[in-house]
């Protein structure tokens, strides 16, 4: 019969050459730490679940709370994908706004010009020139108007770039901590010491709440 320590040593070198995890070498137990992607991570946890199954009741628990420690790394990672691609969605939006501003200053510059020069030129037919000057300074305000709005609108992708990139970043560092709590959870399995459980669990309840506190972002 294969004793549960055996089984976790075999886990081991199973899982060091599939994830290509090394656990001699962290500053903490001899193990590194590398971020995974949140299938390995459940790939990860299932594998600890089948090497304790004879390991007890609170090895189970432990177990279930790592597969609910990589349920939160994937939803994390997922919106923070999504608000990275926001972002960049924003600053495209930003970037189009401000190229239509310029496009319509350039044009309110040029006619300005054409204004002055008929204030400057001799006509033969003053009635014309003046109405034609009129119908330029009326496009003139027109454009003037459009600018200011077209500058509000860019201000305001702007500030949603800004706010989006602060929330990318919110939801990068909890997702971090979300699978250094993973990691550091699964080490109990192997080293039955429950000291690395609760750190653990104390650093994905902090990556918990910087990622939630991404909703608090404005």
């Amino acid at each position: 019969m294969t004793t549960p320590k055996s089984s976790a040593s075999s886990l081991k070198l199973s899982l060091e050459s599939q994830y290509k995890l090394s656990f001699d070498q962290h500053p903490l137990v001899g193990a590194r730490i590398p971020l995974m992607e949140p299938t390995e991570i459940q790939e990860f946890s299932d594998h600890l679940k089948e090497a304790n199954e004879g390991g007890g009741e609170s090895l189970k628990t432990i177990s279930l709370a790592i597969s609910i420690l990589a349920v939160l790394v994937a939803l994390v990672t997922v919106l923070g994908h999504r608000t990275h691609t926001e972002a960049v969605l924003m600053q495209s939006r930003a970037g189009d706004q401000w190229n239509e501003y310029q496009a319509k200053k350039i044009r309110m510059d040029n006619l300005s010009v054409t204004v002055d020069l008929l204030d400057t030129q001799p006509t033969t037919n003053p009635a014309t020139t003046a109405a034609k000057r009129e119908e330029y300074k009326a496009h003139i305000a027109k454009w003037k108007q459009d600018l200011a709005e077209e500058q509000v609108k860019a201000r305001e992708f702007e500030a949603e770039v800004t706010r989006s990139e602060r929330q990318a970043a919110r939801y990068d560092l909890g997702e971090a901590l979300l699978q250094i709590a993973v990691v550091l959870s699964s080490i109990t399995l192997f080293t039955r010491n429950r000291g690395y459980f609760f750190l653990g669990l104390a650093l994905g309840t902090v990556g918990l709440v910087v990622a939630a506190s991404a909703l608090l972002v404005h």
